[in-house]
């Protein structure tokens, strides 16, 4: 897997070289302009190009021209989907400590096939800054915060659901088969509230 990685690496200085001269239609990363305008939030072209960069590298895929059309969508969807949770996160007054984001940095890291001074370096050849990808992790955590509070309390587990994730997972511990069915939930609540969210939005593509 590493060295997969490291293929990668080699091939993102050429690649992202020629981004730009993919069809990407009117977004450029030169400019500011306007992209997508969700309810009263902006998405401009900079915001796009510099989210399909950092997708690609957190993903370890290649931007062709056969997908960079899908990628192009994928990161616009994300982008809008982003920006209506950041509304509720604004609304419920949610916030992230800084000792709340380094856990999250280093619980990525811990995952990852590479280290912060690697990435730092891709990053840097790439043309993308680390505040993207620190701002990618602050909205992660805050949208779980939100998630967890609003719907902690109403989740449930049962012996059966418990007893057949530790037959199918025999190393694991109780405790993390019920954080496991709880974060199920979860994710199921978030889902649905940002389905909500999409569709009654004002979305208006530029």
């Amino acid at each position: 897997m590493f060295k997969a990685y490291i293929t990668m690496k080699t091939l993102l200085i050429i690649l992202f070289s020629q981004l730009l001269c993919l069809n990407v239609n009117a977004f450029n990363a030169n400019d500011h302009r306007i992209a997508v305008l969700v309810n009263d939030q902006l998405i401009t072209s900079y915001e796009v190009i510099q989210r399909m960069k950092l997708s690609a590298i957190l993903s370890g895929i290649e931007i062709t021209s056969s997908n960079n059309n899908q990628l192009l969508n994928t990161v616009v969807d994300e982008l809008i989907k982003e920006k209506l949770k950041n509304q509720k996160i604004i609304e419920y007054g949610i916030s992230v400590s800084e000792g709340e984001y380094i856990e999250q940095e280093s619980r990525f890291y811990r995952n990852s096939p590479i280290n912060k001074e690697e990435i730092l370096k891709i990053f840097e050849i790439n043309d993308i800054k680390y505040s993207e990808f620190k701002k990618y992790l602050v909205d992660e955590i805050s949208w779980q915060k939100l998630i967890s509070g609003m719907y902690y309390r109403l989740t449930s587990t049962s012996e059966i659901e418990i007893e057949e994730i530790i037959t199918n997972n025999p190393n694991i511990s109780k405790e993390s088969a019920i954080n496991i069915i709880v974060q199920r939930q979860l994710d199921l609540k978030s889902n649905k509230m940002i389905r909500d969210l999409f569709n009654e939005a004002t979305i208006e593509y530029k």
